[in-house]
Parts: structure tokens; C-alpha cells; sequence
């Protein structure tokens, strides 16, 4: 890369940086990736949801240059004071697979994509905070379709839940959830507390065409956690 294709690139990646940090007191690789146009946020979504093997595969452009984004990337970030922290990066799946970043899964590049870089401006307090929440394993989520026309690809049996994999819809049966229990969405104390004592949930989503998004209609929770929360509330 020439010395001005790289101060173009430099460029960009500082104002991707900049912009996350300013957002959101930290920023990681995948935040200068977004930000440049390399990485599209739809194929972002399908890697956390661990239907991409590696991410790089859906970076749009060659290793070369995703190397030297990154280098400039941290040269940036330390010479900021930013303070490194490493993130655990599950998927969306009842597995929770560890997300693998790079094509060759060497252990150093993944530690490199995995750091964060924390503002130096907060106390360590509220960067252990953050750190700890950038780690949180992401919430499972199921839809609930707008009709039954889908076929789960294992066992091509439907329901009225499914939750997406890389190879298609999965009954909540084969996606390992179905002995979970629909808590509708409206009783806010009741599915508080009914959340917190799940060792597993999953939040219930359902497309809306007029607001052209997906909306949160409430959660699958374990059974005993809301008879358990039902007691308390009870009382």
C-alpha cells in the first residue's frame, strides 16, 4: 500500500474509532470495520448468530488490507491512552460457540480482534463495569412467524416458534429449547423476576409490517422460574 492510500485509510479508520468511542466510551475492531464499509451490519448479525465460520469471510476486502486497518487501528488506539480489555464473544445459539474471528483461528489475531479499547477517561470502576458487559453472552432470540408456512431443516416438523441457524428455521425442539415456557410480554415485575431465576431464556420476537421491524412479544423462561416468581409476587 502506498504512502497515501494508507494516510486515506488512516483517515477513515480515526474517524470510525472516534465516532464509537464518542458513542459509547469503548471501541473494538468490528466497530472500525462497520464504520469504514468493509463490514456489512446484516453479515454481521448472521456471524453472531453463528451462521458465518469466520468473520473475515465477510469483510469486503483482501487480508492485506484488513491487516493494515487494524495496525493502524491499534497504533491509534494506544497512542490515544486507551486502555486494552479482552471480550468474549459468544454466538446467539444455544451453544453459545465461541465466535471465531479470523480463517486461520491463530490465537494471537483472535486476542487482537477481541480487544476492546476503553476510554481512559472513566474510573476503573466504570471500566470493569464495561468490560464485564461487553462480555455478557448476547440474549438467544426466537421468532414467532407471521404464518406457518416453514419447515424446521432437522426434524421438517413447524411450531409456532422458530429460531434461525445457518442451514434454515429449527423447531424450538431441535433448537434444545422446548422445554422453555412463553411469559408474554406485559407484566414487567412478573417477567423480571421470572428472567433472573432462568438459568436459560430466549427473548420472542415477531416482525411488524407496519413498523417494518421486529418487535419483543416476551420470553421463553424455564417453568419452575415462574412458578417460582408467581410465588414471590404472590405473597
Amino acid at each position: 500500500m502506498n504512502a497515501d492510500n494508507r494516510s486515506k485509510l488512516n483517515d477513515r479508520v480515526i474517524r470510525a474509532a472516534e465516532a464509537a468511542l464518542a458513542a459509547q466510551k469503548y471501541v473494538s475492531s468490528i466497530d472500525v470495520l462497520v464504520g469504514i464499509g468493509w463490514l456489512d451490519p446484516g453479515l454481521l448479525k448472521r456471524w453472531q448468530q453463528g451462521q458465518i465460520g469466520y468473520l473475515e469471510e465477510g469483510i469486503q476486502t483482501n487480508q492485506s488490507r484488513i491487516s493494515e486497518a487494524m495496525k493502524l487501528f491499534r497504533s491509534w488506539a494506544t497512542a490515544k491512552g486507551l486502555r486494552p480489555s479482552e471480550t468474549h464473544y459468544v454466538a446467539r445459539t444455544p451453544s453459545r460457540q465461541t465466535l471465531q474471528f479470523s480463517k486461520s483461528g491463530d490465537p494471537a489475531i483472535e486476542k487482537l480482534y477481541r480487544t476492546h479499547w476503553i476510554s481512559s477517561e472513566l474510573s476503573e470502576k466504570e471500566r470493569e463495569k464495561l468490560a464485564e458487559k461487553a462480555s455478557r453472552a448476547p440474549e438467544l432470540v426466537v421468532i414467532q412467524p407471521l404464518n406457518d408456512e416453514w419447515t424446521c431443516h432437522r426434524c421438517h416438523g413447524r411450531g409456532r416458534l422458530l429460531m434461525m441457524e445457518e442451514a434454515g428455521p429449527a423447531c424450538l425442539g431441535c433448537a434444545g429449547l422446548g422445554d422453555l415456557e412463553f411469559l408474554p410480554a406485559g407484566d414487567t415485575l412478573l417477567t423480571r423476576r421470572a428472567k433472573a431465576k432462568s438459568s436459560r431464556y430466549a427473548v420472542v420476537v415477531r416482525f411488524s409490517r407496519t413498523r417494518g421491524r421486529y418487535e419483543r412479544q416476551g420470553l421463553l423462561v424455564e417453568p419452575a422460574a415462574v412458578q417460582a416468581a408467581q410465588r414471590e409476587l404472590d405473597r
